[in-house]
């Protein structure tokens, strides 16, 4: 259900973008999100399709990019991707480590009319 908390966050970020634009019409959202993110991309499209009615965002089309989990080594300072089973640095071994990508949700850009 925070899905559409979070699609009313996308869809005032959209509107605020675009009147200061001096768009007529919205008409596509690129939205990068993380693996680590709990959004469920239908949820999200589902909810857009409702609050989105009647504004200059209806109709717009929902482009979703996720974007893998990145670790950082805070011993050796060495960025990887973890695989599933194990969350350990490749290349030294270390477990101090600390998630630097993937946990995210952003609006990448926006498609207009003006």
């Amino acid at each position: 259900m925070h899905e559409l908390a979070v699609t009313q966050s996308i869809l005032e970020i959209a509107l605020r973008h675009a009147g200061q634009a001096g768009a007529q019409r919205i008409c596509g959202l690129y939205l990068v999100i993380g693996q680590l993110s709990s959004i469920v991309d239908d949820s999200v499209a589902f909810y857009w399709d409702m609050i989105s009615k009647d504004t200059i965002a209806q109709g717009a089309a929902l482009h979703f990019r996720r974007v893998p989990v990145e670790m950082l080594c805070l011993d050796c300072d060495h960025r990887y991707q973890p695989d599933k089973e194990e969350l350990a640095c490749p290349a030294c071994g270390g477990r101090h480590v600390r998630v630097v990508g993937g946990d995210q949700l952003q609006v990448e850009s926006i498609d207009i009319e003006t």
